[in-house]
């Protein structure tokens, strides 16, 4: 029984050789959308008063967040364009780097 492995061979080396791009936009709208939603779900806990060590913590790192409506919602507006901008420069900074 004999097999021929020139096709697998030339996808192999045709896939070895292949660089991933990244979309900037797409990665940083991702990560805007995780950071706003952690940002809500800490300012929720902290009004409720659970896990206080991670909310204090994101008090300290964060300018505008507080446990309260209005100090959750500027955290996620804070945390999304932080990430936002953050990893669009690294998508294009990585795409630079690749070519």
């Amino acid at each position: 029984m004999s097999t021929t492995t020139t096709n697998q061979d030339t996808y192999e080396t045709e896939s070895a050789t292949s660089v991933m791009h990244l979309d900037a936009l797409a990665l940083a709208g991702a990560a805007a959308v995780v950071s706003a939603t952690v940002m809500l779900l800490l300012g929720v806990f902290g009004a409720v008063g659970v896990y206080e060590g991670a909310v204090e913590a994101m008090e300290q790192w964060h300018l505008f967040f507080e446990p309260t409506v209005v100090g959750t919602v500027a955290g996620m507006v804070e945390a999304a364009v932080i990430s936002f901008v953050l990893m669009y420069a690294f998508a294009w900074l990585y795409n630079a780097f690749v070519r």
